[in-house]
């Protein structure tokens, strides 16, 4: 076994995890449209269904690495066996993610009826076909790195069991986690556009390195878990600060002893007053009352 066997098994075994938890993120997200005591058995057979079709694929892998010669040809550009895969592949992803975003955006709110319309063959036949596509695209970037090594085979076989091992542990605590944050839902479906756009460009005789698709996909992730680590950090200082502000109650209280103070100053120019109004009132019977009298006085 060679040093570079190694460390093609080691950055093989990473990129499969990638690859599988995209899978996995998506198995999940197909998985929600069933009633809730279904869905944990949709997942596990949709991971044990990614690990038979990529050890078939790997099984075949001779027979697929033939599939070079070309069928037709449209525009000048030959169309082999493996070139229409990966188009109509790609083609997929773009499509079924595409719809889940439509529907989780722009669909009906209530999902439980979806979820109760939704059953479990439906959900396990786009599985399979999202489980191929993905085994496809792994086990051409497995042979692309390490396919042509001794005991190549053996190493793309361990790098696929133990991604879908880490699949498995994932499984339960990732569907939770990418339905608490719908963020997280929509990255995840952005990435299958992304693979499913390079699936396209492969199948069209374009091919894009994996290194680009996987770092935008990790820049893209990091980002993410920045949001959330800020939406989470963000609740706390602001319930605290709300105390101490303006607007709290201690804001309310400035303004209600200014409204007293207010209030105590009109109440007293209101006793200013009436005491003035006494005072004239007083002035202008003491004005009357003699004038009276002397009325009064003459005919005597």
């Amino acid at each position: 076994m060679t040093t570079d066997l190694i460390i093609g098994f080691f950055t093989l075994t990473a990129l499969e995890i990638v690859l599988g938890i995209d899978n996995l993120v998506f198995i999940s997200i197909l998985a929600s449209k069933l009633p809730e005591h279904q869905q944990a058995r949709a997942r596990q057979w949709g991971i044990g269904l990614a690990l038979i079709s990529r050890l078939a694929l790997l099984g075949s892998i001779t027979l697929i690495m033939q599939l070079t010669a070309p069928l037709f040809s449209v525009a000048g550009h030959d169309f082999s066996g493996q070139s229409l895969i990966l188009l109509v592949g790609g083609l997929f992803l773009i499509g079924k993610a595409t719809y889940e975003i439509h529907d989780s955006l722009e669909g009906e709110e209530d999902h439980a009826g979806s979820a109760v319309r939704a059953t479990l063959g439906a959900v396990l036949v786009q599985i399979v076909a999202l489980d191929i596509v993905f085994s496809l695209d792994s086990v051409i970037t497995a042979v692309g790195m390490i396919g042509d090594q001794p005991y190549g085979i053996w190493a793309m076989v361990a790098a696929v069991v133990i991604a879908v091992i880490v699949m498995l542990v994932l499984a339960a605590p990732l569907s939770r986690f990418v339905h608490k944050h719908p963020t997280v839902k929509m990255l995840a479906l952005a990435f299958l556009l992304l693979i499913g756009m390079t699936l396209v460009a492969d199948g069209l005789g374009f091919h894009v390195p994996k290194g680009y698709i996987y770092t935008a996909m990790g820049f893209s992730l990091f980002v993410e878990v920045l949001n959330l680590l800020r939406r989470r950090s963000r609740s706390a200082p602001v319930k605290l600060s709300s105390r101490y502000s303006d607007e709290g109650p201690a804001g309310e209280g400035r303004k209600d002893e200014a409204g007293e103070g207010a209030g105590g100053e009109g109440a007293g120019a209101e006793t200013a007053a009436d005491g003035e109004d006494r005072t004239l009132a007083a002035s202008t019977e003491g004005a009357q009352g003699p004038s009276s009298d002397q009325g009064s006085a003459k005919p005597e």
